[in-house]
């Protein structure tokens, strides 16, 4: 391939299909889909309300009567941000799909780098990481990182791959990579199981250097201890008691 991935990516028709699973965010959805609209690379953007209870879904319906690429999918009854994703992969048509996460925590000018792996012809799943690179990084809870540095090398570990930030929340995939995956966790034990099964199929793994802008828990944080335990629970269940 004579050009190279930046110029592949300047060129590239809009490609990608964002996924982005909506939990009580009414405050900070409107903003996430219009910076995501304002991508190049964005052809459609699919939105999945968890049962949400703070008008989130009624936000939602000004956003998509102003932005035509945007698809609402709803859950009446709260399941999690993996069940969320199981829907909202299941809808993708474009060629790549990404998650999104609806808390303003990534910055969306970043999928031009996620996407340039696989736009080039190099990479089949890109993953983002908030430890390397010289992106922007909120500095926030020192616990919350060691906790994600000793997942991510469980992880490694069990996969026999070199990721470098296993729980970050932006990951990219060619469309038939991540719709032939079965999604089997509801909540946040998505990030270890989908890096597990993505090893298995023996696809080409990039890792990319992402900005990072992370909330507190009283800007609305959800994400717990309970759910770095069961963060262990899926390495183990995806990777060494897998049939």
């Amino acid at each position: 391939m004579n050009e190279s991935g930046t110029t592949l990516v300047a060129r590239a028709e809009p490609c990608l299909g964002v996924v982005i699973p909506v939990f009580n965010e009414a405050t900070t959805i409107a903003g996430v889909i219009k910076s995501v609209a304002s991508q190049r690379l964005v052809r459609e953007i699919i939105v999945v309300d968890d049962a949400s209870t703070d008008g989130t879904w009624q936000a939602l319906q000004g956003v998509v009567k102003e932005n035509p690429a945007v698809r609402l999918f709803q859950h009446r009854v709260n399941q999690g941000k993996g069940a969320a994703l199981r829907t909202g992969f299941a809808h993708v048509t474009a060629p790549l799909a990404i998650v999104q996460d609806a808390d303003m925590e990534y910055d969306p000018s970043d999928y031009p780098a996620l996407c340039k792996p696989i736009l080039s012809g190099k990479a089949d799943v890109v993953m983002g990481s908030r430890f390397s690179g010289t992106g922007e990084h909120r500095v926030l809870y020192y616990w919350h990182s060691v906790g994600n540095r000793f997942l991510t090398l469980l992880s490694n570990m069990a996969t026999n791959i070199n990721l470098g930030d296993m729980e970050c929340g932006y990951k990219a995939f060619r469309r038939e990579v991540i719709q032939q995956i079965r999604i089997e966790e509801n909540r946040f034990g998505f990030e270890p199981e989908i890096v597990a099964k993505v090893s298995q199929l023996g696809v080409r793994i990039y890792e990319v250097p992402v900005s990072y802008y992370g909330r507190t828990y009283a800007e609305g944080k959800k994400i717990s201890w309970r759910d770095g335990v069961s963060a262990l629970r899926c390495i183990v269940k995806y990777n060494i008691l897998r049939s």
